[in-house]
């Protein structure tokens, strides 16, 4: 365990704790990845309060983290604090509290609307899109020679995976372009949305399957989760890598269930590090 994992741990109960109780009720390990899209009338989302994690050291990479289903980006930052990024400026916006259908309206933060729980079952393109959209805004005002990334937990990981496919086929689903530039999508405990559609979307568009073969992609999950079922998971990063995403890696780790732990951080670690070139000596501190 990293020497900061002691002060993780209390962390990820708080977060796990979370997600455990919303778990009781959203079982999505029956959650469809191929469902229509949700029809609806044009809404407005009133996103909340987004906090901000300044990187200790020299500023290298910013990434945009996103909380699952009725967390906040304040729990999240919390731990972003104490994991050994120095050169990583991490955004943790809060999704719009809103009615989310499978709770029969009754309102919770939620990136997207999720109605029910089928093969069938529809997505809510309107909401992704949003989402998606308020990503890629926090991160248009970023320098030129600053690296970008989306990362995620459970529905926050399935809104970073979506991103990252309308960031290879250069917009989103209503046509509007994608504008950031990324360079990883990070996702835990998550599942890619609306796989099926992505195919036709790549192979329409001029650049696209480059921009999906250049893409690092890293996916965590634990072969417990009983939220989000690990078989989606591994579901997700076939589906990833079968559209021409060349740079997809997966990660198992048994007995987790639907939160995180220091070994799965530490991974996150190593992979930012990585794939966003970080310079991890002394001198990147000052």
């Amino acid at each position: 365990m990293a020497m900061w994992g002691k002060e993780m741990e209390s962390m990820e109960a708080r977060i796990g704790l979370g997600f455990g109780i919303i778990g009781s009720v959203l079982l999505l390990s029956n959650m469809s990845f191929t469902g229509p899209s949700m029809a609806s009338a044009s809404k407005v989302f009133d996103f909340g309060k987004t906090v901000v994690v300044k990187p200790k050291g020299k500023h290298q990479a910013t990434v945009v983290w996103l909380h699952g289903l009725g967390d906040n980006g304040s729990s999240w930052s919390q731990l972003l604090e104490t994991i050994p990024l120095p050169n990583i400026k991490w955004v943790c916006p809060t999704a719009p509290t809103r009615p989310v259908t499978l709770f029969g309206g009754f309102p919770s933060t939620a990136w997207f609307d999720v109605e029910e729980l089928s093969e069938d079952a529809p997505y809510d393109l309107e909401g992704l899109d949003a989402a998606a959209t308020h990503v890629a805004n926090l991160l248009s005002t970023e320098p030129a020679d600053i690296k970008v990334g989306i990362g995620g937990f459970s529905m926050g990981a399935a809104t970073a995976l979506y991103s990252g496919a309308c960031f290879s086929v250069g917009k989103y689903a209503n046509g509007n372009p994608f504008t950031a530039n990324l360079s990883a999508v990070v996702g835990l405990s998550g599942w890619l949305p609306c796989a099926k559609r992505w195919g036709k979307e790549l192979e329409g568009v001029d650049g696209a399957a480059d921009r999906a073969a250049a893409l690092p992609i890293l996916l965590c999950h634990g072969k417990a989760d009983d939220v989000v079922s690990h078989k989606y998971g591994e579901k997700s990063s076939h589906a990833l890598s079968s559209l021409g995403f060349k740079d997809v890696t997966f990660k198992s780790y048994s007995g987790l269930g639907h939160y995180t732990i220091p070994q799965e951080m530490d991974e996150v670690c190593a992979w930012l590090s990585s794939k966003l070139g970080l310079d991890t000596s002394s001198s990147s501190l000052k």
